[in-house]
This record gives structure tokens, sequence and C-alpha cells, in this order.
């Protein structure tokens, strides 16, 4: 007997955080499709409510919310009404982020602490009001954020983002040890190059094949990945396909940390193994 809600979502409450724009929406989109009802909060509401409306024509409960997560108590607000909105809460999603770019050199504490409260402080927010309503309810809950990369390489012009980015993953295992106990799941996806509205715009506007970039860096699937591409992962992660992990922070960069660094040095090598060095004759000094 086959199972059409084998992902466990079916009538789940959840909380998109960014979801109406790019990866976020994609995300949204797909827990829907999955038969989650979805609250989509975002900083810009007419994307929010845009998103709501799409999610309604899948023939779930949808709502939209509009707030800066940036900021404690607004995020503290999104939780609370969107829980209240849908009856409880159970899943969310969270996916806000942005880089500036300095050097270490030049970056100024603004920029610093602003790319900080982006890409970290807002996830202790999101997520330890999430947590706070999920263990009140007694239901527990599944959690996902969206990590980076460039939390895991250096990260030029970049170095805040960075640093963010690995403090989240940092964040994701201690959330997951801490809640554990109350049945609440956390887990986090790092994407490589993403071919965003945001990425593609930019691409576009320098007439840069994106696409071709990436075959010159070596990627392995030669091409950038689509925001559904990180969706998929996201939503199997809060799904019951992943009831039994937590902790961890799953790379999807389509096989670029599983290429070989050094592609000069290795057709270097390749070339010498055709031409090889003879081997002297028995005492004979070199």
């Amino acid at each position: 007997m086959t199972n059409p809600d084998f992902l466990g979502l079916q009538g789940k409450p959840a909380l998109v955080v960014g979801g109406g724009f790019g990866i976020g929406r994609a995300s949204a989109l797909l827990l829907a499709r999955a038969g989650a009802d979805v609250v989509v909060a975002d900083l810009d509401g007419d994307r929010a409510a845009a998103a709501a409306q799409e999610i309604e024509g899948l023939g779930v409960r949808a709502g939209a919310l509009t707030g800066d997560v940036t900021d404690e108590a607004q995020a503290q607000e999104i939780v609370a009404t969107a829980a209240d909105m849908l009856g409880s809460l159970e899943v969310v999603i969270n996916m806000v982020g942005t880089a500036a770019h300095a050097s270490l050199l030049e970056v100024d504490d603004n920029t610093w602490n602003t790319d900080i409260s982006r890409n970290l402080t807002q996830h202790l927010y999101v997520g330890r009001a999430a947590a706070k309503r999920m263990i009140s309810q007694g239901t527990g809950g599944r959690i996902a954020v969206v990590a980076s990369v460039s939390g895991l390489y250096g990260a030029p012009n970049h170095g805040a983002y960075g640093a963010a980015k690995a403090g989240v993953m940092a964040l994701v295992r201690t959330m997951a040890q801490e809640w554990g106990p109350h049945g609440i799941r956390v887990n986090g996806v790092a994407p490589d190059m993403i071919a965003t509205p945001r990425i593609v715009a930019a691409y576009d506007e320098q007439h840069v094949d994106f696409d071709e970039t990436a075959r010159q860096d070596g990627a392995p699937l030669g091409r950038f990945g689509t925001p559904e591409e990180i969706a998929g992962p996201l939503v199997f992660l809060v799904s019951d396909l992943a009831s039994f992990i937590t902790g961890h922070t799953i790379v999807v960069d389509g096989g670029q940390r599983a290429a070989f660094p050094h592609g000069r040095s290795t057709e270097v090598i390749r070339s010498a193994s055709t031409h090889p060095i003879a081997t002297p004759p028995l005492g004979r000094n070199t």
C-alpha cells in the first residue's frame, strides 16, 4: 500500500523566513506541494503576499508576514503570529542572509556587524522563538537553516559573511544538542554557487555566462545549482525521511568539494608520466 504522505508533512504548520524570493520561495512552494500549510515571512511584503497566493493555489493554507528578523522583537512577533495563524508551529525553514563585499583590511564596524546580524544572530532569534513555541506546544519540531560553503572555505572579501556562516553551522550543532530532548531537530544546508534571481541578474548585467564560469572553475556538474536544488535538501531535512538526522549541515555544491583542487599540477604530472625519466645504471652516480 502506498503512502502519499511519506514525507510526513501533510497538514504540518510551517514558517519559511525569507520565503518571498529565490531559495526561500522555492522552499515554501515545495513544502506546500508536500501538503504543509505555509506562512511566508519576508522583508518585502509584496513578495511574501505573492508567494502566499501561489501557495494557496496548491490547496493548502497560506499566510504572509512582513518584518525584519535581525530585530529580536520582530523575529519573535513573526514566529508567534505564524503559529497563531496556523494554530501551531512545527516546521521552520530560515534562509535569510546577504553578503557585503569588503576586504578585512577595509571592512568597517558597521559592515561587519550588519553581516553578522543578518547571517548569524537572526538565526538565534528565529530559532529560539520557534523552539520555545514548539516546547510549549509539546509537539517537537523541525528547523532547517541555510549556511554556505563560505563557512567552510576562506572567503576573500566576504570575511564577515564567512565567519557568520561558519557560526551558523556551529549554532546548528548546539541547537540540536540543547533542543533534541524536546523532540526538536535542527539541521542546515550549505550551498555553493546557486543561480538565484539576484545572481542571475548580476551575471546578466556583466554579460557573463554563469554556467560557463562554473565549467571554467572545474565544477564537476559544469553548472550552477538552482534554488529548487537547495529547497529539496531543506525540505528533506524537515521531513520524516530525516527523522534521525540532527545537528548536521549538508553541503550542496554540485560536487565542488569532491574535485581535486590542483588542476594545473595534475596536468603537469600527467604530462611527465608520458616521458619517464631513465633509471641510471647501478653503481653510477648521477
